[in-house]
Formats: structure tokens, sequence, C-alpha cells
């Protein structure tokens, strides 16, 4: 049996890895972006000087062979789906009795004049971080498209070598599309205490030639030129099967799968970032371009194609990133704005960078969200809670539980009950001590 994977990203390689585990299946592996496969969040602490390269590849080189995991650095120009064949942009082709395509996500464009310019990337691949390399040099500004995780992980990388960086962001508030609107506001604020120029409820109307293909400024919506040597284009990604858009196979926004991650063609799956679920779980969206569904997804396929039927599942909302200094976690339904069947706990330290917030079901009264900036929780405590409907009372009385690290970090478990007092006139008290023991019986029982 050969299978072929499309992608060396999280999905791909974590659907070779249990193959490999579950058979003795041949397997390649088809990318043109890397060798190796490497963990694209720590993309920008290559740059910061934080890691290099080699410490990004979680496995060494040598893992593949003693796997029996063929690696190919190339390009898939066509697929033939009837004849089961790939054709390489080298000219060689490859058959295959099993696909999977990982191949992940490219930055959006939204047909913006001059976006085609030098000098102007997203920040996704690797090389786009070469291109932030190549161009960082003498650079005195630079000017990023767009709010969410990939901008600010932008900007920070240039702020760390003291580059100039001017956000261009239409909404209101940062991210307000996807964070609560006091969470927002915060990020917001957060941004602009690191000295970053964000102008928000601004957008890209042009991106300006300096003659020699390379842009040179940019034109807000507003009229104001900002001349600049780099644009950053962050507003968002899609997912990457432009070159399977003339073929038989499925494709809405991504290539169309069902719960067992199976597309329209016979022995071909679809993964990641480019998958899109027929019919996704309720409460969730049909694409999520997020490293651990990838990962799910590569585990669950792995199940199918060896003939071993397993249902996609991603479990309950989980996500966490960073705001700059700001740490940020999200598990459960955390909606920008809470329906009235809702209730929602909001506290704020009064530094403006930590808060908790906990959403609820008004009418039953358990637990539906956490939201934490500048705080950690623990993802196992929180998710036991949401699974198991945990009346938002009893969260409350134990939250200590869900701290996480409580030796190294201050713990704001008493504020958020005073406030829940202080809300509802109750009289609840904390009751669960903290410490490791007590979190490993309460997961455990």
């Amino acid at each position: 049996m050969k299978i072929i994977i499309i992608g060396n990203g999280i999905s791909g390689i974590t659907a070779a890895r249990f193959i490999r585990k579950l058979s003795d299946y041949e397997i390649t592996v088809l990318s043109y972006e890397t060798d190796f496969f490497f963990s694209r969040t720590a993309l920008m602490y290559i740059y910061m000087g934080h890691m290099r390269y080699e410490d990004t590849k979680p496995y060494e080189d040598w893992f593949w062979d003693k796997n029996k995991i063929n690696l190919k650095n190339a390009r898939v120009e066509h697929v033939d789906f009837t004849k089961k064949a790939l054709t390489l942009s080298s000219g060689e082709k490859m058959s295959y009795d099993k696909l999977i395509i990982g191949t992940g996500s490219a930055s959006n464009k939204f047909g913006w004049p001059g976006q085609d310019l030098e000098r102007v990337y997203g920040m996704y691949s690797y090389q786009d971080l070469e291109a932030m390399e190549k161009y960082s040099e003498g650079l005195k500004r630079a000017v990023i498209v767009g709010g969410g995780l990939i901008g600010i992980e932008m900007a920070e990388m240039f702020h760390s070598r003291h580059i100039p960086v001017t956000l261009l962001v239409r909404e209101e508030h940062y991210w307000n599309n996807v964070l609560p609107l006091e969470e927002s506001k915060m990020v917001s604020r957060h941004i602009r205490e690191h000295g970053l120029d964000l102008r928000l409820e601004t957008e890209l109307k042009e991106i300006h030639d300096n003659g020699k293909g390379e842009a040179n400024a940019v034109t807000t919506n507003k009229g104001e030129k900002i001349e600049c040597g780099f644009v950053g284009l962050t507003a968002g990604v899609h997912p990457n099967v432009q070159f399977l858009k003339k073929t038989d196979l499925e494709i809405d926004k991504g290539i169309v799968v069902n719960e067992f991650l199976e597309t329209n063609m016979q022995d071909v799956y679809a993964i990641g970032d480019c998958a899109q679920l027929k019919s996704p779980k309720e409460g969730r969206r049909s694409i999520e371009a997020i490293w651990y569904t990838g990962k799910m997804m590569g585990e669950t396929v792995a199940y199918n194609v060896c003939d071993r039927p397993v249902k996609y599942d991603p479990g309950i909302w989980f996500n966490s990133a960073k705001f700059l200094d700001i740490e940020y976690m999200v598990y459960g339904e955390v909606p920008t704005k809470i329906p009235d069947t809702m209730g929602t706990l909001y506290w704020e330290h009064p530094d403006g960078r930590k808060s908790i917030r906990i959403n609820y079901d008004k009418n039953h009264g358990h637990v539906l969200g956490f939201n934490l900036m500048g705080v950690r929780y623990r993802h196992e405590v929180c998710e036991k809670w949401i699974k198991e409907k945990t009346n938002i009372e009893n969260v409350l009385q134990h939250l200590g539980l869900a701290n996480f690290d409580p030796e190294f970090y201050k713990q704001y478990d008493r504020k958020v009950v005073e406030l829940y007092n202080e809300q509802t006139g109750k009289n609840l008290e904390l009751k669960t001590k903290r410490g490791l023991a007590k979190v490993l019986s309460f997961l455990n029982r």
C-alpha cells in the first residue's frame, strides 16, 4: 500500500507518524517548504533570536529514515484522481493507493493595488520568515495590515529589533471579531503601551511601488500615506488549495470532507487548515486553522487510512497564544457578544493586563467557557468542568484546582468569588486548597 501525504505541517506529519504505528505501509511526505518538519508556531522565535531553526524541529533528522517515512522536497503541480497519480513541478510522476492532502493555509490578499510587489509578505511559511530576515537590515518602518494573532506576532518580531511598526486594523478594537469587548480593549491598550503605532478603524487602500518593483509606502482609506520598507499582510488566511480547483475534487472554501475526513474522491482525504467539514460540530466552524485541530485530524485520518474507522471529534474548543506580554487562553464558549441565555462573570485586574471571564448558562447554571488574559488555568480542569456541566457556583468555590503553577503565580480566586457575590447577593466561599495532589484527585475521580 502506497500512502502519499501532501504537506509536512503538524497535520500531515501526525498522520505519517500514526500510520507508521498502525501499519507497514509505504509512506511518502511531499513538501516544498522545508526538508524537515518544524514547529510553525516557533517561527517568530527564530527571528527574535530565542531559537535556531534546528531547535524548532521536534524530531532529529535521522528519525524519518529509522521509521521508514520518506520525505521529499517537491511541489505538486497536478493530481489525477482517476489514475491516482501526481505530477510534480520537476515533471516527475508519482502514483498512490491512498492520498492525504494537508496543504495548510496561505495569507489572504484582497486585491489591493501593489499586493504582489517585493517586500510584501505574510507570516505563515518559512519563506515568509526568510523574507522578513532579508529586508530587516536598515528597515526604517514596517506596516502590518490586519489584526489577530499573526499580526501581533509579526509586530512583536519587528519590535524586538527596534524597527518601528504601524498596524492597520479595520475593527474598532484589536481582534474584536474574536475577543469580547473588554479583552479586545485590553489588547489595544497593551499594544500602544509598547510603543506600537496602532491605527484602529483604518484599512489599506494601496501599496506603492518604488520604481523597482518593491513596496516603499502605503495609502490608507483615510488618505494618509505612510512610508515603509516592508508590508506584512496578516488579514487572515485561507485554505491553500488553488492548484486543486480545476480538478473533480469538491472544494468550497476548503476541501470538503465528511466526518471520516474523506473527500468526494475515492481514497483521498483532507486534513488540517485546508479541510472544510461538511457537517461541523454545533458551535464550531467548518474550517479551523488551529494547531491542535490539525494534530487531531492527522491522528484521526491515520486510523481511517488503515481501515480502522474513527469519526473526527474536535472536542471542546480551546486555544492559547500571547499578545506581547499578555498570555491568552480560551476554553469552551466565549462569543464576542454574550447572548441573552448566557451569563458572564468578568473580573479585570487594576493594572489592566490581567482578566478572568467565566461564562455560564443562565437557566441551568452550568459553566460554558473560560477566557483568560495574563492568567493561567489548567486545560484539563476547565475541560472537565465544561464537559460535566458543573454549576458555576461549584466552579467558583473550587477555582484553586484550575490554577497553573500556583507556587510561581499570584492567584485571584478570591477576587473573582467576591465579584460574583457582589453581583448576585450570594455568600460563596472558596473551599478547595491549591496543590497538585488535589488537582490529580479531581481529574481522576
